[in-house]
């Protein structure tokens, strides 16, 4: 096949191409920056930019859609521009190219409202009650993606959920940073469960997604993908700073605290307009003090998936990286 990634400047979206790639399908990318990948078709563009994405289109079989703005701070009109506004410029070109698949990877947050999440499905995307301007524009985004699904164009939302593995700068580099920073804190206890996926299982649901679009029970509907292996915030924190041969963290600070101080982090860096990311936001203490895992068994079915590299493996691959005297290449990850 000829399928299309965009964002494979980042540590999904290049493991995904790269999966793709290593099958036989001819891949092409579109991101901003270079991927660094090799082998690849690679234009360069703004997702946002009509006539780059119409070129990156032409001709291909499937669209991956990974190109976002994630962050947990900064206006609305910006994660509105890219995650919204891009989303409506890569379906109306895909359409118009008659690309028969997409892929649109969305994130749990777009169903999340504040309270835990203990073994469900996917839920609905609701942008009114999702929690912070990515989780609504990613939301908004997943809605106008499945409701271009038809019969002629296969849509297929699929959210992986807090993707890590080597070179992740989202999830393990702000912990590792932190911890060697002696700024690394648990919120509350560190006892909630939660689900992670190491990045190349998320990669390989997403290429399975692509061969199953078009399937009955599987286009038109959102996924959720995960390791299906739920740990305490706790045990994933002390793990990964391990693996990075740093101290785990000593220092906590309660679930209130927390959230009031997120909120004053975001006044704040709201008025100065900061860009970089905050130690703290509403939406991260409630992500680090409630439970959020999923029933993985519709997805596996529906995917014809299963993870093939475990917890207990992607730690040793960490680890490995970690210890390796090669530089693990800086990527963002996924959410």
């Amino acid at each position: 096949m000829k399928i299309l990634v965009t964002g494979a400047s980042g540590m999904l979206g290049g493991a995904t191409a790269a999966a793709a790639r290593m099958r036989g399908d001819h891949v092409r990318v579109l991101q901003r920056r270079p991927s660094g990948l090799v082998g690849v078709d690679e234009h360069r563009g703004d997702i946002t930019d009509p006539e780059a994405v119409r070129a990156a289109t032409e001709g291909v079989d499937a669209v991956v859609h990974l190109a976002a703005k994630v962050s947990m701070t900064g206006p609305w009109q910006h994660f509105a521009h890219t995650n919204i506004g891009g989303t409506a410029t890569l379906l109306a070109a895909a359409r118009a190219a008659g690309v028969p698949r997409f892929v649109h990877v969305s994130s749990p947050s777009v169903a999340h409202h504040g309270t835990g999440l203990a073994g469900v499905g996917a839920g609905t995307a609701d942008p009114d009650r999702a929690r912070g301007h990515y989780a609504r524009s990613k939301a908004s985004a997943e809605l106008l993606a499945l409701a271009a699904d038809s019969p002629d164009f296969a849509v297929v939302a699929i959210r992986p959920h807090l993707v890590w593995g080597p070179g992740d700068t989202q999830l393990v580099g702000r912990i590792v940073e932190r911890a060697r920073g002696n700024r690394l804190a648990l919120v509350g206890r560190g006892t909630a469960l939660i689900d992670t996926t190491y990045v190349s299982n998320a990669a390989d649901a997403l290429v399975a997604a692509i061969d199953r679009a078009p399937e009955a029970g599987v286009h038109g509907q959102a996924f959720v993908v995960t390791n299906g292996e739920p740990r305490t915030v706790h045990e994933l924190v002390d793990r990964i700073c391990v693996a990075a041969g740093t101290a785990s963290p000593r220092l906590r600070v309660p679930v209130a605290v927390a959230k009031a101080g997120g909120a004053v982090v975001e006044r704040l860096w709201s008025a100065l307009r900061r860009t970089e990311e905050p130690p703290m936001t509403r939406f991260l203490a409630e992500q680090l003090s409630t439970a959020h895992w999923f029933d993985q068994r519709r997805t596996r079915e529906a995917l014809g998936w299963s993870p093939q590299v475990t917890l207990e493996e992607g730690f040793v691959r960490l680890a490995m990286a970690y210890r390796s005297t090669v530089p693990v290449p800086a990527a963002t990850g996924g959410d």
